[in-house]
């Protein structure tokens, strides 16, 4: 691994990594904050971001305005690349398939099967990484926004037991009934929708027996891709489940890290209370 970026934040360190992944055959960057306590020696939780459609390590951590709220509580916070990136990665004209748009899917379908292993890397070889190399426990949360948010809820619910707290931005919440997850899910993972469906948050609620993480969702009511969203659904399908959820519908509010930075200390101190609780 390499250390690539190094910066002061609220009495912590934000830093970026980057290292050769075996999950996508590439190399793969990282963000993470370590708080002071983490610098101070003590080991600390982790609390996973994953971002939306274009983004990279970057827009997070200079954006979201998470750095205060997981000094606050004494949490690691880390935040992946949303893809394998590099001229042998294959890559699509669109800004919602290939690099930049992983979905957070192991991909069966050529030519994105090689690379594109981002369930794998998010869930098992990043945190193997992390617990590894920095002072960090494997009590875990996982959140994220829009094709993110869509990650955090599929990671949490595919690996009971592995995450202590959920919650999620403006996520795609039911990806095999709108556009942009019909387009990815079939490119990725090839055109049967029942294989679509261990991939989708509000099919896989049916099936969470051993998971009952409470959901926390904000989603803006300005957001102009509520479409393509439809928290609804994962609503609707948490309520025939008897699966806790709160879904927060925030006036004014669009898709922007301006929506995420409004509430982030809201989330990371529900996340707090799980993984210091």
């Amino acid at each position: 691994m390499e250390r690539i970026e190094h910066h002061a934040s609220f009495k912590g360190r934000q830093e970026v990594w980057q290292h050769a992944s075996t999950s996508t055959g590439t190399d793969m960057k990282f963000g993470i904050y370590l708080p002071p306590q983490a610098l101070a020696g003590e080991r600390c939780p982790v609390l996973y971001w994953l971002s939306g459609l274009t983004c990279s390590e970057q827009n997070f951590i200079t954006k979201a305005g998470a750095q205060q709220y997981a000094a606050q509580h004494g949490l690691i916070v880390v935040a992946p690349d949303t893809s394998p990136r590099g001229p042998g990665v294959p890559d699509d004209d669109a800004y919602d398939l290939g690099q930049g748009a992983g979905f957070y899917v192991n991909a069966t379908q050529a030519p994105w099967a090689a690379h594109f292993r981002m369930q794998d890397y998010v869930a098992d070889e990043l945190p193997a990484l992390v617990e590894q190399h920095f002072p960090a426990t494997d009590v875990r949360g996982i959140f994220g926004h829009s094709m993110g948010g869509h990650g955090a809820l599929i990671t949490a619910l595919r690996h009971p037991g592995r995450y202590r707290s959920v919650s999620a931005f403006a996520p795609i919440a039911a990806p095999a009934q709108v556009p942009w997850g019909q387009k990815a899910l079939t490119a990725y993972l090839g055109s049967d929708p029942k294989v679509w469906a261990d991939w989708d948050a509000a099919a896989l609620i049916a099936q969470a027996r051993a998971e009952r993480l409470p959901l926390l969702i904000d989603q803006g009511e300005a957001d102009e891709f509520l479409p393509q969203l439809r928290p609804d659904l994962l609503q609707a399908a948490c309520e025939k489940a008897g699966h806790p959820i709160t879904l927060r519908m925030q006036p004014g509010y669009d898709h922007s890290y301006y929506f995420i930075a409004s509430f982030m200390g809201e989330h990371v101190a529900h996340h707090a209370a799980a993984l210091r609780g």
